[in-house]
């Protein structure tokens, strides 16, 4: 199904165009919402037919409203199984229960698609899919994205595993957005899965959002971005922890290996980085292939020329005030606009409800 027989199927819940284009892009990309983000999709002010519409999904049971402790702000989780059932993906992971914090890096990267209405986004596994085997001929099934198990099997791979919305432009170029902070190692595993996809690609931007609280990574996560896939590797540093790689995962006891084996321990002390760790358990399940993308020229040479980017945005947002475990008594300040306290106080929900 695309964008448009999704919205169709969910107008038939008694919808208006605009309120199932709104549902049908939270089921796709996030899961959860907040009233602003519908008031800033369809183009209105917060008042009350934004709330109007949230009552309405509450009552037939459509979403599912998530109070915060000091009963400032409410987040709406869309999970009912007939809507997601209606636009082809019943079994998807945005009805599941998710965690607080989850929950705010999903309505950040609403909000960057919100914030961008001129991309053509791509919302289900298959989507991506198809699109990449038309405009990336050259990155076979194995190149996309994925994790895969030791354990051999088509089963033991899932793609996309990092859920990014991607989304393109009229002129072909493929947006990915990224939403850090994530821990470096999460991060560079997304940029590691990433990369064979990038190098196939004839143009691409890697967008990191970031909301105005979460700018003081913003620097340390563009030079790591840069770096990690830029940063080739030397033939000798390749074919040495080529190397290591075989040793390492045919060695029973790494420790007294290393005390009889001169080059183990030097292979054991170069390569004990984060990164190579990373590699080295990729390695495991995809085999030489992940070292040939990290030895590759391509990404760096797009950079370069400007056919590959990666460039920040800046969200005019807090989220601080959606946070669960807050003081009862926390300050109104950083409440986002329309987002008021409701008339009665409400018990806390996140736990049980999402």
């Amino acid at each position: 199904m695309n964008v448009d027989d999704c919205v169709t199927a969910v107008e038939k819940f008694g919808l208006t165009h605009r309120q199932a284009r709104f549902l049908v892009t939270v089921m796709r990309h996030s899961g959860v919402c907040v009233p602003r983000q519908y008031a800033a999709f369809v183009g209105t002010k917060y008042g009350h037919k934004v709330t109007q519409f949230f009552d309405r999904l509450t009552r037939r049971k459509l979403a599912t409203e998530c109070g915060c402790l000091h009963n400032r702000a409410a987040l709406y989780h869309v999970r009912n199984h007939a809507l997601y059932r209606a636009i082809g993906q019943p079994d998807s992971r945005y009805r599941r229960p998710v965690s607080a914090g989850h929950a705010v890096d999903r309505l950040i990267r609403l909000d960057a698609v919100i914030s961008a209405p001129e991309l053509h986004w791509l919302g289900s596994e298959d989507e991506k899919v198809a699109f990449f085997g038309l405009v990336a001929p050259l990155c076979p099934g194995e190149g996309l994205p994925h994790i895969g198990s030791p354990v051999a099997g088509a089963s033991s791979v899932r793609l996309f595993p990092d859920d990014l919305p991607i989304g393109i432009m009229a002129t072909g170029r493929v947006v990915f957005i990224v939403t850090p902070p994530m821990s470096d190692g999460d991060f560079r595993g997304v940029l590691q899965r990433h990369a064979a996809l990038l190098q196939a690609l004839p143009g691409w931007t890697l967008r990191l959002v970031f909301p105005r609280d979460r700018l003081a990574r913003m620097g340390h996560v563009q030079i790591m971005a840069r770096k990690e896939l830029t940063e080739q590797f030397r033939p000798l540093v390749l074919e040495e922890f080529r190397w290591f790689c075989q040793e390492r995962k045919t060695t029973a006891n790494t420790r007294e290996r290393r005390a009889m084996d001169a080059r183990f321990a030097r292979a054991c002390r170069a390569f004990g980085t984060a990164r190579y760790e990373l590699l080295y358990r990729r390695w495991l399940t995809d085999g030489d292939r992940v070292l040939s993308v990290m030895s590759s020229p391509s990404i760096k040479s797009a950079i370069e020329r400007g056919t590959g980017r990666i460039e920040p945005q800046i969200l005019p947002f807090s989220y601080r005030h959606l946070a669960p475990l807050v003081a009862a008594s926390s300050s109104p300040e950083g409440v986002e606009e329309g987002e008021q306290a409701p008339a009665h106080p409400q018990p806390q929900s996140w736990p049980s409800l999402l």
